[in-house]
Protein backbone atom coordinates (compact mmCIF):
# COMPACT_ATOMS: atom_id res chain seq x y z
CA UNK A 1 0.00 0.00 0.00
CA UNK A 2 1.16 3.19 -0.48
CA UNK A 3 -0.36 7.31 0.91
CA UNK A 4 -3.00 8.97 -1.63
CA UNK A 5 -6.13 10.29 -0.64
CA UNK A 6 -8.83 7.91 -0.07
CA UNK A 7 -12.25 8.15 -2.22
CA UNK A 8 -15.83 7.64 -0.12
CA UNK A 9 -19.05 7.37 -1.12
CA UNK A 10 -21.78 8.83 1.10
CA UNK A 11 -24.52 6.44 2.77
CA UNK A 12 -28.08 8.34 3.64
CA UNK A 13 -26.03 11.42 2.23
CA UNK A 14 -24.15 11.93 5.92
CA UNK A 15 -21.57 9.15 6.35
CA UNK A 16 -18.77 8.42 4.44
CA UNK A 17 -17.62 5.14 3.45
CA UNK A 18 -14.02 3.86 2.10
CA UNK A 19 -14.49 2.89 -1.68
CA UNK A 20 -10.82 1.31 -1.13
CA UNK A 21 -12.09 -0.92 2.03
CA UNK A 22 -15.77 -0.99 1.41
CA UNK A 23 -16.19 -0.18 5.34
CA UNK A 24 -17.99 3.14 6.93
CA UNK A 25 -15.73 6.00 9.13
CA UNK A 26 -18.02 6.20 12.02
CA UNK A 27 -21.07 4.20 13.47
CA UNK A 28 -23.97 4.13 11.26
CA UNK A 29 -26.15 5.18 14.84
CA UNK A 30 -23.84 7.67 16.46
CA UNK A 31 -20.55 8.24 15.92
CA UNK A 32 -19.24 10.47 18.29
CA UNK A 33 -21.39 8.26 21.10
CA UNK A 34 -19.10 5.53 20.15
CA UNK A 35 -15.86 7.17 20.10
CA UNK A 36 -16.90 8.18 23.99
CA UNK A 37 -17.48 5.23 24.96
CA UNK A 38 -14.88 3.11 22.57
CA UNK A 39 -11.68 5.21 22.64
CA UNK A 40 -12.16 7.58 25.84
CA UNK A 41 -13.89 5.62 28.22
CA UNK A 42 -12.09 2.42 27.16
CA UNK A 43 -9.02 3.96 27.88
CA UNK A 44 -10.08 5.73 31.05
CA UNK A 45 -9.98 9.38 29.59
CA UNK A 46 -10.40 12.20 30.06
CA UNK A 47 -9.46 10.90 33.93
CA UNK A 48 -6.04 10.13 33.20
CA UNK A 49 -5.09 13.41 31.10
CA UNK A 50 -2.69 15.69 32.13
CA UNK A 51 -0.39 17.80 30.73
CA UNK A 52 2.45 16.09 28.29
CA UNK A 53 -0.10 13.08 28.10
CA UNK A 54 -0.22 11.20 24.45
CA UNK A 55 -2.58 9.96 22.33
CA UNK A 56 -1.46 7.92 19.18
CA UNK A 57 -3.83 6.32 16.87
CA UNK A 58 -3.94 4.02 14.09
CA UNK A 59 -6.40 5.32 11.39
CA UNK A 60 -7.02 9.12 11.22
CA UNK A 61 -9.96 9.31 9.46
CA UNK A 62 -12.46 12.14 9.81
CA UNK A 63 -10.49 13.39 12.62
CA UNK A 64 -13.65 12.50 15.17
CA UNK A 65 -11.54 10.77 18.04
CA UNK A 66 -8.99 13.56 18.20
CA UNK A 67 -12.01 16.42 18.36
CA UNK A 68 -13.76 14.26 20.86
CA UNK A 69 -10.62 14.21 22.68
CA UNK A 70 -10.70 18.25 22.24
CA UNK A 71 -13.45 18.64 23.78
CA UNK A 72 -13.27 16.03 26.78
CA UNK A 73 -9.60 17.90 27.59
CA UNK A 74 -11.21 21.38 27.40
CA UNK A 75 -13.91 20.37 29.92
CA UNK A 76 -11.42 18.83 32.40
CA UNK A 77 -10.17 22.56 32.78
CA UNK A 78 -7.10 21.22 33.52
CA UNK A 79 -3.64 23.28 31.81
CA UNK A 80 -0.90 21.93 29.63
CA UNK A 81 -0.70 20.61 26.41
CA UNK A 82 -1.85 16.94 24.97
CA UNK A 83 -0.02 15.28 22.57
CA UNK A 84 -1.84 13.28 19.39
CA UNK A 85 0.16 11.12 16.75
CA UNK A 86 -2.01 9.93 14.17
CA UNK A 87 -0.77 7.21 11.52
CA UNK A 88 -3.26 7.50 8.67
CA UNK A 89 -2.38 6.05 4.81
CA UNK A 90 -5.21 7.52 3.18
CA UNK A 91 -5.88 10.78 4.06
CA UNK A 92 -9.00 12.14 3.04
CA UNK A 93 -9.49 15.71 1.63
CA UNK A 94 -10.56 18.73 3.57
CA UNK A 95 -13.83 18.58 2.09
CA UNK A 96 -15.12 15.42 2.59
CA UNK A 97 -13.86 15.55 6.28
CA UNK A 98 -16.44 18.79 6.54
CA UNK A 99 -18.88 17.38 5.29
CA UNK A 100 -18.74 14.29 7.39
CA UNK A 101 -18.43 15.99 10.87
CA UNK A 102 -21.60 18.11 9.54
CA UNK A 103 -23.37 15.42 11.12
CA UNK A 104 -21.93 15.96 14.63
CA UNK A 105 -22.74 19.67 15.78
CA UNK A 106 -20.93 19.33 19.17
CA UNK A 107 -17.73 18.30 16.82
CA UNK A 108 -18.22 20.81 14.05
CA UNK A 109 -18.28 23.49 16.44
CA UNK A 110 -14.43 23.28 17.59
CA UNK A 111 -13.61 22.01 14.06
CA UNK A 112 -12.60 25.14 12.48
CA UNK A 113 -8.88 25.33 12.77
CA UNK A 114 -8.47 21.94 12.47
CA UNK A 115 -10.40 22.19 8.81
CA UNK A 116 -8.09 25.52 7.88
CA UNK A 117 -4.60 23.81 9.06
CA UNK A 118 -6.07 20.29 7.39
CA UNK A 119 -7.16 22.36 3.91
CA UNK A 120 -4.03 24.47 3.83
CA UNK A 121 -1.79 20.55 3.85
CA UNK A 122 -0.15 21.10 7.41
CA UNK A 123 -0.17 17.65 9.15
CA UNK A 124 1.87 19.37 12.13
CA UNK A 125 -0.60 21.77 13.91
CA UNK A 126 -1.89 23.09 17.28
CA UNK A 127 -4.93 23.21 18.25
CA UNK A 128 -6.37 24.54 21.90
CA UNK A 129 -3.84 22.51 24.26
CA UNK A 130 -2.95 19.54 21.68
CA UNK A 131 -0.52 19.10 19.61
CA UNK A 132 -0.96 17.27 17.02
CA UNK A 133 0.79 15.28 14.00
CA UNK A 134 -0.63 13.23 11.32
CA UNK A 135 2.18 10.93 9.73
CA UNK A 136 0.84 9.98 6.13
CA UNK A 137 2.10 6.60 4.97
CA UNK A 138 1.52 3.25 5.54
CA UNK A 139 2.04 2.25 9.31
CA UNK A 140 3.62 -0.90 8.72
CA UNK A 141 6.87 1.55 7.57
CA UNK A 142 5.91 4.43 9.60
CA UNK A 143 4.84 3.00 13.36
CA UNK A 144 8.45 0.96 13.51
CA UNK A 145 10.18 4.49 12.52
CA UNK A 146 8.41 6.17 15.04
CA UNK A 147 10.43 7.34 17.88
CA UNK A 148 7.77 8.24 20.62
CA UNK A 149 5.77 6.12 23.14
CA UNK A 150 2.15 6.89 23.52
CA UNK A 151 0.04 6.68 26.92
CA UNK A 152 -3.01 5.73 25.16
CA UNK A 153 -3.94 3.90 21.87
CA UNK A 154 -6.96 4.59 20.06
CA UNK A 155 -6.75 1.19 17.10
CA UNK A 156 -9.30 2.66 14.89
CA UNK A 157 -8.85 1.08 11.12
CA UNK A 158 -11.18 -0.65 9.30
CA UNK A 159 -12.62 -3.20 9.93
CA UNK A 160 -9.97 -6.55 10.41
CA UNK A 161 -12.17 -8.23 7.72
CA UNK A 162 -11.55 -5.43 5.38
CA UNK A 163 -8.42 -3.93 6.44
CA UNK A 164 -6.32 -7.31 7.62
CA UNK A 165 -3.09 -5.29 7.36
CA UNK A 166 -3.49 -2.83 9.67
CA UNK A 167 -4.29 -5.69 12.38
CA UNK A 168 -1.46 -8.17 11.68
CA UNK A 169 0.45 -9.48 14.23
CA UNK A 170 3.80 -7.40 13.41
CA UNK A 171 1.79 -4.33 13.68
CA UNK A 172 0.26 -4.98 16.99
CA UNK A 173 3.70 -5.85 18.57
CA UNK A 174 4.85 -2.26 17.45
CA UNK A 175 2.02 -0.91 18.97
CA UNK A 176 2.80 -2.64 22.19
CA UNK A 177 6.76 -1.24 21.75
CA UNK A 178 5.08 2.03 21.17
CA UNK A 179 3.66 2.20 24.93
CA UNK A 180 5.06 3.52 28.17
CA UNK A 181 4.00 0.97 30.92
CA UNK A 182 0.98 1.43 32.33
CA UNK A 183 -0.28 2.67 29.08
CA UNK A 184 -3.22 1.29 27.48
CA UNK A 185 -5.60 0.67 24.15
CA UNK A 186 -8.91 1.11 23.24
CA UNK A 187 -10.42 -0.77 19.64
CA UNK A 188 -14.21 -1.29 18.76
CA UNK A 189 -13.33 -4.55 17.50
CA UNK A 190 -13.58 -7.53 19.27
CA UNK A 191 -11.53 -10.62 16.79
CA UNK A 192 -10.31 -13.26 18.51
CA UNK A 193 -6.64 -12.89 16.44
CA UNK A 194 -6.48 -9.02 17.26
CA UNK A 195 -7.15 -10.10 21.13
CA UNK A 196 -4.82 -12.74 20.61
CA UNK A 197 -1.73 -10.59 18.98
CA UNK A 198 -1.95 -7.67 21.22
CA UNK A 199 -1.81 -9.72 24.10
CA UNK A 200 1.69 -11.47 22.41
CA UNK A 201 2.63 -8.02 22.02
CA UNK A 202 2.61 -7.58 26.17
CA UNK A 203 -1.01 -6.39 26.93
CA UNK A 204 -3.60 -7.70 29.61
CA UNK A 205 -6.39 -7.78 27.29
CA UNK A 206 -10.27 -7.44 28.22
CA UNK A 207 -13.01 -8.11 26.10
CA UNK A 208 -15.48 -5.45 27.40
CA UNK A 209 -18.84 -3.99 26.41
CA UNK A 210 -19.27 -2.49 23.27
CA UNK A 211 -21.16 0.56 22.35
CA UNK A 212 -24.94 0.34 20.62
CA UNK A 213 -25.74 -3.13 18.71
CA UNK A 214 -22.15 -4.18 19.04
CA UNK A 215 -21.79 -6.45 21.86
CA UNK A 216 -18.20 -6.16 22.37
CA UNK A 217 -15.14 -4.29 22.10
CA UNK A 218 -11.08 -4.77 23.55
CA UNK A 219 -9.23 -2.96 25.86
CA UNK A 220 -6.26 -3.61 27.19
CA UNK A 221 -2.85 -2.34 29.77
CA UNK A 222 0.72 -2.60 29.27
Amino acid sequence: MTGGEQGVTWKDGVIPVSTRFDDPYFSLADGLAETRHVFLAGNGLPDRLADGFHVAELGFGTGLNLLALLIAWAGTGRAGTLRYTSFEAYPLDATDIARALRHFPEAQAVAGPFLAAWDSGKRRFALAGIEVEVVIGDARDTLPAWGACADAWFLDGFSPAKNPELWSPELMAEVGAHTATGGTFATYTAAGHVRRSLEAAGFAVERVTGHGRKRHMTTGRK
